[in-house]
């Protein structure tokens, strides 16, 4: 079977799911194929669409692999006709690389008895395995191991009739983060979690509506950005227009702020910001917080070039491109043998030597997870002829796990969580190390006096471990969760 995951990018945190869906337009499932195009980034495992046509009813088709090598055959997207449409890209989540089967993929389906209903959500339920256990104690019958089958079962066992309302009922029992959207016969749904923890997009194209996880999707079917779904908001999307309802309990907002540093395209904007801009002040606040005498300032590709550029502008030291990505080995290789495993990242980055050589080089990344991968990087680098090598990350230290829908190591497989900045520098061979600080990532961001630590205006579990939620599964079966100062 071939890996449909980069074997050698196993060193990033990974979302875990990207949606789309609209309703008003004439070949909907083909909008929906672009849309997941542009969010390929946020899964590259699997994707599927489902959509709805009065003649046909519901039809939906799911694939492994990229959008572009299922999703574009005129064969197949003849068989999803229709106005309205939804799809999904997904990720499996941690532990379960190689395992997916295609009853995980989504868009889900179901038929209530008021009608069908398919939904695709990003997020993870952090209540999922003891929804699970109840709903299956109860007589519900899973068929498969998605947390957003939960949600279809919390649906199917309300007593409201309506499919929003029988939503609003299942949503009020679930606890995490999700952006959710989802389809009825004549409806587009989207729905946020109260905390607004993972992002969705309004647009509106011609006379139709747009649901989207980021503004780029909306941007390569040329829609028109509405505004983001607010936190706790749930949007009914018809003919007719848009009915808004909040179905929870106000709270204050905690988006997920490594959306800022990674997640996200930087192309997309967020919050009414610039992503790439956010990114490019990260290394702007780098510079002024860490800086170093050297010759060239150099992103780690591609995810490090918008806050190498900000290091650069703000210490004065020149921009190279000392690192190239092969932009064609994708995530696909098939079967790597054992030598070619050996080579490492050296399949996908390879370094400029005549601009690397005899210099003092900063090289700027988004994050160290494991360290694996910057430790290769390290050694290419140095093997070019660096004089010095001086490692500037984009984020603070990644030292607790996400349970929102990232798809995070173990807690010790963090290298931060059992390492001080300075014993990672000396793992990593580099002549220095240092990570953005968690007050200058949240003014690069836009909160001009850093973090309230009081109340965080992000979500921040990753770096800090303060969890605006509780992972209640994860805490059953042994996890500490660090107790606030």
């Amino acid at each position: 079977m071939p890996f449909l995951t980069d074997p050698f990018d196993d060193d990033k945190l990974r979302e875990e799911c990207g949606i789309f869906g609209v309703i008003g337009v004439q070949d909907a499932s083909s909008f929906v194929a672009l849309g997941l195009h542009a969010l390929q980034h946020r899964g590259q495992e699997a994707g599927g669409i489902v959509s709805y046509a009065p003649g046909t009813g519901f039809n939906n088709a799911r694939r492994f692999g990229y959008v572009r090598d299922n999703f574009t055959s005129a064969s197949l997207m003849e068989t999803l006709p229709g106005s309205l449409a939804i799809g999904h890209v997904r990720y499996s989540t941690a532990g379960s690389k190689g395992q997916t089967q295609i009853r995980d993929v989504q868009p889900l389906f179901a038929e209530f008895a008021r009608g069908g209903c398919a939904i695709a959500h990003n997020g993870n339920l952090t209540n999922a395995l003891a929804l699970r256990e109840e709903l299956i104690e109860r007589g519900s019958i899973f068929q498969s191991g998605s947390d957003t089958e939960c949600i279809i079962h919390l649906m199917a066992r309300s007593i409201q009739k309506a499919i929003p309302e029988r939503m609003k009922d299942a949503l009020r029992r679930v606890e995490g983060a999700f952006s959710i959207v989802a389809m009825t016969r004549t409806k587009l749904i989207g729905v946020r979690d109260a905390l607004g923890v993972r992002p969705l997009m309004l647009g509106r194209v011609g006379d139709g509506w747009i649901l989207a996880s980021e503004t780029c999707a909306l941007d390569i079917i040329g829609a028109e950005f509405v505004r983001e779904v607010e936190p706790g908001e749930m949007v009914i999307c018809t003919a007719g227009g848009v009915e808004s309802v909040f179905p929870f309990e106000r709270q204050r907002p905690r988006f997920c702020i490594f959306e800022k540093v990674y997640f996200s395209r930087p192309d997309s904007v967020i919050g009414g910001q610039s992503v790439y801009e956010s990114r490019r002040r990260i290394g702007v606040e780098l510079a002024r917080e860490a800086p170093v005498e050297a010759d060239l300032v150099c992103p780690v590709p591609d995810s490090g070039t918008p806050a190498a550029i900000g290091y650069s502008q703000e210490s004065g030291i020149p921009y190279a491109m000392g690192i190239i990505r092969n932009q064609y080995m994708g995530r696909t290789f098939i079967e790597p043998t054992e030598q070619i495993r050996n080579m490492g990242v050296r399949l996908k980055l390879n370094v400029n030597r005549a601009v690397i050589e005899g210099k003092r080089i900063v090289l700027v990344d988004d994050s160290v997870v494991r360290g694996t991968t910057s430790r290769k990087i390290r050694e290419m680098v140095m093997d070019a002829g660096a004089a010095e090598v001086h490692f500037r990350i984009a984020s603070p230290p990644t030292m607790w796990p996400c349970f929102y829908g990232v798809d995070t190591p173990d807690r010790e497989k963090l290298i931060a969580a059992s390492m001080s900045e300075e014993e990672i520098r000396a793992y990593l061979g580099v002549d220095s190390l240092r990570f953005v600080s968690l007050d200058g990532l949240y003014r690069a961001c836009g909160e001009t006096e850093g973090r309230d630590a009081a109340q965080p205006q992000f979500c921040d579990a990753c770096f800090s471990g303060d969890y605006p939620i509780d992972p209640s599964d994860r805490v059953a079966r042994g996890f500490r969760v660090k107790v606030p100062a």
